[in-house]
């Protein structure tokens, strides 16, 4: 089962991520070109992550998970929270991230996408 630490590791392996407490000191988040793309609650009881989503798979990813919700304090139609508990295979848990950056790196502007590209 997957750890903050783990988390935080994976996300900075994305080409041009930052991490920061933009928020408050608990709240973890994740950017890249400057907007988020995953955030969570260091303190918390339960690990969790808030990630975004293309609308239809939420959809599909909630009606198969109950440890999918709207996304907390976010869009509920854009973002999921994620519970990391060990039912998701961890593998999942980390192709969700992937579609999280992916779908905020393809909204960045061109030459936001392309300055991330040479680093």
């Amino acid at each position: 089962m997957l750890a903050l630490q783990d988390i935080r590791a994976y996300c900075a392996t994305k080409k041009g991520a930052t991490e920061d407490f933009p928020f408050d000191f608990q709240t973890l988040v994740f950017k890249v070109g400057g907007r988020m793309f995953a955030l969570t609650d260091i303190d918390a009881a339960e690990l969790s992550v808030n990630l975004k989503c293309d609308p239809y798979r939420s959809i599909e990813l909630r009606s198969r998970y109950s440890q999918v919700t709207p996304g907390y304090h976010m869009s509920k139609k854009h973002w999921n929270t994620v519970c990391i508990d060990g039912v998701i295979p961890d593998k999942e848990i980390l192709e969700m991230i992937d579609h999280s950056y992916d779908l905020v790196y393809r909204g960045l502007t061109k030459n936001t996408r392309e300055e991330i590209d040479r680093l």
